[in-house]
């Protein structure tokens, strides 16, 4: 797999409190998206891939431990931490019954935070690496076997143009710089001048979705490309 920095996100209806600890999260070096309600969280989790959930349990719309449930049906391994001020037991079990990895009660430290985050990161990221499949839309790729198909029909690339698909579809929703495609797949850290990515682009772009009716490959004018 690809280094990448580890995605968080986070469920808290209350802002100022949301604010400060995205800001503590992305100082530790970590992305930090935010969703004040239910309905904004479920939106953030279909649209982008995560490493990492931290959810509050009162919140509008739809209640955290129902997302919950909804994240662990969809995705088994993805870590769930409740951060909330609900600390009887019942609320605990409730909560891991449903599919939550860990129980912060609030107030909490942030070093403890990150202590838990960090365990639960390192776990995730070897589940991850030992996942021998990534699927998005109809696009399905076999990391055991280099193989990539779309509405199942098996699409021939290079080396090159598999790790640069790869890339983008681990990052999904995250526009990745020509600069970053140059250090992760061409093991360069400078521009050599040429326009190579965009020839490559352009290669899995023919193959991934020139014959379909749906585009999963976009760019962003001056910033890079992205999977959507």
């Amino acid at each position: 797999m690809l280094d990448k920095k580890s995605r968080i996100l986070l469920i808290e209806d209350e802002p100022k409190l949301c604010k400060v600890i995205q800001d503590e999260l992305q100082q530790q070096g970590y992305i930090a998206d935010i969703a004040l309600d239910g309905l904004t969280a479920e939106k953030f989790f279909h649209n982008y891939l995560y490493d990492l959930i931290l959810l509050d349990i009162n919140l509008p719309f739809k209640d955290g431990l129902s997302l919950c449930k909804t994240f662990r049906a969809e995705n088994t391994h993805i870590p769930i931490i409740i951060l909330t001020a609900l600390g009887e037991i019942q609320d605990k079990v409730d909560a891991f019954a449903l599919g939550a990895d860990d129980y912060i009660i609030k107030p909490f430290h942030f070093d403890e935070l990150f202590a838990r985050l960090k365990v639960f990161l390192k776990r995730a990221e070897k589940i991850s690496e030992e996942a021998i499949t990534l699927d998005i839309e109809d696009l399905h790729i076999d990391f055991r076997n280099k193989t990539v198909w779309r509405s199942n029909k098996e699409i021939p690339l290079t080396a090159k143009e598999f790790a640069l698909l790869v890339l983008l579809c681990q990052n999904k929703g995250k526009v990745i710089s020509k600069q970053e495609i140059l250090e992760k797949v061409w093991d360069l850290s400078f521009d050599t001048g040429t326009n190579t990515i965009e020839v490559y682009i352009s290669f899995i772009r023919n193959k991934i979705d020139k014959p379909f009716d749906s585009k999963l490959i976009h760019t962003k004018p001056g910033f890079g490309y992205y999977i959507k």
